[in-house]
């Protein structure tokens, strides 16, 4: 049965990697598995560091994956499309 709010979370439980972050309390949401904010760099509004390598680890956030997940980040797609607009 689909809800009004379907388009707003998916749980991919069969996936091998499910759940990646452990930290996540309640309904995990796979939705955006890969994060649309991750170009924003450390404005992300996430917890995040940079490794030694320059590169943005993201292991420690769990934004697009809580019950909030889709609210936050939808908050701020308008900061990717600016970006995207350069």
């Amino acid at each position: 049965m689909k809800s009004d709010n379907s388009y707003r979370f998916f749980a991919n439980t069969e996936c091998e990697y499910y759940p990646c972050h452990r930290d996540v309390e309640g309904n995990f949401n796979c939705l955006f598995c890969y994060c649309p904010l991750y170009a924003l760099g450390d404005q992300c509004g996430g917890r995040f560091e940079y490794l030694p390598s320059g590169v943005k680890s993201c292991a420690g956030c769990t934004v697009p994956h809580g019950e909030d997940g889709y609210d936050r980040i939808m908050s701020r797609i308008g900061l990717i499309t600016e970006l995207a607009k350069k």
